[in-house]
């Protein structure tokens, strides 16, 4: 079907003409010009990233015993942390530091050979003449600093040469009398990341680390989100950090974290573990062991909790994730399928006229979508349309993938868009592969080209097969989407994304290649279908044993937190909770020890949420033969409360729906739940099959995959698209190892 302009379609056919034309030649000059020459890293050391610990991984890295640490904590004032991981590896370079962005001051200097970042003299930074040598591991010195509340609630740097008027400090209630809220932080270097340690203390007279007698022996573990694919120290922000659990740390908890811990710096699952045990190491060296260490953190900052728990339990006693996922490497299978299928929907689709519907388009993306919901970069698709020859039409709605998951395949996925080019000079940018898997390449590990394995994979992926069987597509609609849909080309054959901006990297760019399509695989010649994209099965085998998916082996209290922000189309959708509690039931049997609240976005549930769970740590403490299990209060049960914190409705049903396959519950109705692309085509809910078991076409139409509809006479079309079979979603994940194979099939 085509499309006829209009005189106000040449119109605007026109503008777009004119901008692309002042865009490519007026703005090609300023692409990505280098902001911070004076902190880039002129050199790094070539180093074969390696997991010695790996090779003892007969099973899980659950069952294979840490080392014994070698360090002799806790690191002195003025010392400095360790530099190498005990377990987690050899060390990722190039590495950018950030102390200085940290307000910590400049790391020290550990060569002259020019590696890392330049240290001048401390009064003369940025002057060459003053340069007095280099820092590739980013190393601080520990020290100590103490912040105190003002009576307007924000938090100020205590100056021990002109300290505040004692009536001027907010107090806090800790015993029997109120006392001034001041928070002792400690700062330093461990693993190379930056750490902190903060907790309420009396009236300092001077700086002194001994005193503890205001910590209620309870201990804060912070862990954050973000997407990141490693190479950077990370910034910690320390009153940021301190305001955000200013309610607890005024109960007397203590707090500690790790910039390692923080997800847009790194997904390494292991070194994050393995920099919580060194934090842990330096607290409890320094104040004893806590009652109880609980985890609380957002999005990957959610995930990285559910992984430690799983896979070196006693780290953490109990979880408090937020918008959590149940880790990263799933949140590619659908993510990676995001910008295919809009790609699919905007350019390469045979009646491009039908997705206007974007109700429909939710059938085949899962995920919300709403008519009328317009994207801040909506303004670059009729550009892009018109680039790739395709006539523009301005889209008239949004989706979760458009709104939450925009740019991921190029940050994520794309070893030549690094986004991280700021930070580096041209010479080191061009020698690294600026991936997540690069980030993870020690697990992974490399394929011919040089290139990490990576774990995507859609072969034998039916787009769109609910949308087929409810007829909410026909036949022919099902066919086009999965001949024209494609994957993406080889990490060895991508190429950078085509962004043109005047106000630097972060301000609207001109983006020429959205969906990142000159990466996507194009029909071929021949026979009209585009190729689909092969994951390494080593790196999923890989991905598994240690520790990087999340199995549901986890037997912590953990209660699943998170606001309803479907309407908002975020990323962090309801969805992702009942995928962490189906893989819990599929190993464990049951999911007695994960509890579920979703609030509405006004009502924030957390200080309510830590107070549930002391109740629930303090009955499974009281009882050495309990487990997380049956010591959970009776009063924490699943729920949905409303935006005056109120109670909608509480139970053990209120969450069913079509993820347990059972009639809707209360909450489940109020708070309705999507899916993504690969449960529409099929999938589990559990959403961790990355390679999945192929049957041939007819033995699929046999076995009923088309409900209802007849695929008979579309054998021929069928078998160009899928040679080699479509998805057999109950056999499960050819790429997970046997012995780790779920006790219960979903």
């Amino acid at each position: 079907m085509g499309y006829r302009p209009s005189i106000s379609r040449l119109k605007i056919l026109l503008q777009i003409v004119l901008v692309s034309i002042i865009s490519f030649y007026g703005w090609q000059w300023l692409t990505f010009v280098d902001k911070y020459q004076h902190r880039q890293v002129a050199n790094y050391p070539n180093v074969n990233r390696t997991i010695p610990i790996l090779s003892t991984v007969k099973r899980h890295i659950r069952d294979t015993p840490r080392p014994v640490e070698s360090f002799p904590f806790p690191i002195p004032l003025g010392g400095v942390g360790p530099d190498k991981p005990l377990y987690a590896g050899t060390n990722q370079y190039p590495f950018f530091c950030m102390s200085v962005d940290s307000q910590l001051g400049q790391p020290l200097v550990d060569n002259n050979a020019g590696l890392g970042v330049p240290i001048y003299q401390q009064a003369f930074a940025g002057n060459e003449s003053h340069k007095i040598g280099y820092s590739k591991d980013c190393l601080i010195e520990t020290t100590l600093h103490y912040y105190y509340q003002e009576k307007d609630g924000s938090f100020t740097r205590f100056n021990f040469d002109a300290p505040p008027e004692y009536e001027d400090v907010a107090k806090i209630d800790l015993g029997s009398e109120l006392t001034p809220y001041i928070i002792r932080v400690e700062t330093g270097s461990i693993n190379r990341y930056l750490y902190m340690i903060a907790m309420p203390v009396s009236w300092p007279k001077s700086p002194e680390r001994d005193s503890s007698q205001l910590w209620n022996k309870r201990l804060i573990y912070q862990f954050k989100g973000g997407s990141g694919i490693g190479f950077r120290q990370g910034k910690l922000r320390i009153r940021g950090l301190i305001e955000k659990r200013s309610a607890q740390l005024a109960q007397g908890y203590a707090l500690v974290t790790s910039t390692a811990n923080r997800t847009s710096y790194t997904y390494n699952m292991l070194l994050a573990e393995d920099t919580v045990a060194r934090v842990k190491s330096q607290f409890v060296s320094l104040y004893g062991d806590p009652i109880y260490t609980v985890g609380v953190g957002g999005s990957g900052g959610g995930l990285a909790q559910y992984l430690i728990a799983q896979n070196r339990p006693g780290l953490i006693d109990a979880a408090l994730p937020l918008y959590s996922y149940s880790d990263m490497v799933s949140q590619t299978i659908y993510g990676l399928d995001c910008e295919l299928i809009e790609h699919y929907f905007s350019v390469t689709s045979l009646n491009r006229s039908k997705w206007s519907d974007w109700n429909l388009r939710r059938s085949i993306l899962g995920v919300n979508t709403k008519q009328g919901h317009i994207h801040r970069y909506a303004w670059l698709q009729p550009i892009n349309q018109l680039a790739a020859g395709v006539w523009p039409e301005y889209p008239q709605g949004n989706s979760e993938c458009q709104n939450g998951w925009f740019g991921l395949t190029s940050l994520i996925h794309n070893p030549r868009q690094s986004y991280l080019r700021s930070y580096f000079s041209k010479a080191v940018r061009q020698q690294v592969h600026w991936s997540y898997w690069e980030d993870m390449v020690g697990f992974f590990g490399r394929d011919k080209s040089g290139h990490a394995n990576t774990t995507w994979d859609n072969r034998g992926v039916q787009y769109g097969l609910n949308a087929l069987i409810n007829r909410e597509i026909s036949p022919d609609e099902f066919l086009d989407l999965n001949r024209q849909i494609g994957g993406w080309k080889p990490q060895n054959e991508m190429a950078p994304e085509k962004l043109y901006t005047v106000f630097g990297p972060q301000k609207k760019p001109l983006w020429m290649s959205l969906w990142s399509r000159h990466n996507i695989t194009a029909p071929d010649p021949n026979t009209g279908v585009a190729p689909r994209t092969k994951a390494s099965l080593k790196a999923i085998k890989s991905a598994y044993r240690s520790g990087q998916i999340f199995i549901g082996n986890i037997n912590i209290p953990v209660l699943d937190i998170r606001h309803y922000l479907e309407p908002e189309l975020n990323m962090h959708h309801v969805s992702a909770s009942f995928e962490a509690r189906q893989r819990i039931i599929n190993w464990k049997g049951n999911r007695d020890n994960q509890v579920i609240w979703v609030a509405h976005p006004d009502f924030d549930p957390q200080k309510e949420a830590f107070k549930a769970m002391d109740n629930w740590m303090m009955n499974l403490l009281s009882s050495p033969e309990r487990t997380a299990a049956n010591s959970r209060p009776t009063a924490i049960q699943d729920r949905c409360i409303d935006a005056n914190g109120d109670t909608i409705a509480q139970g053990p049903t209120v969450w069913d729906g079509k993820w347990n396959a059972r009639k809707q519950g209360k909450c489940h109705q109020t708070y309705p739940m999507f899916s993504t692309s690969r449960i529409q085509a099929g999938g589990p809910w559990q959403g961790s099959v990355f390679i999945c078991h192929r049957i041939p076409i007819k033995q699929a139409i046999a076995s009923g995959i088309y409900g209802d509809i007849d695929m008979t006479k579309h054998l021929h079309t069928l078998g160009k698209i899928f040679p080699d079979g479509v998805c057999d979603y109950t056999k499960g994940d050819k790429g997970r190892p046997l012995d780790l194979m779920p006790r219960i099939k979903n």
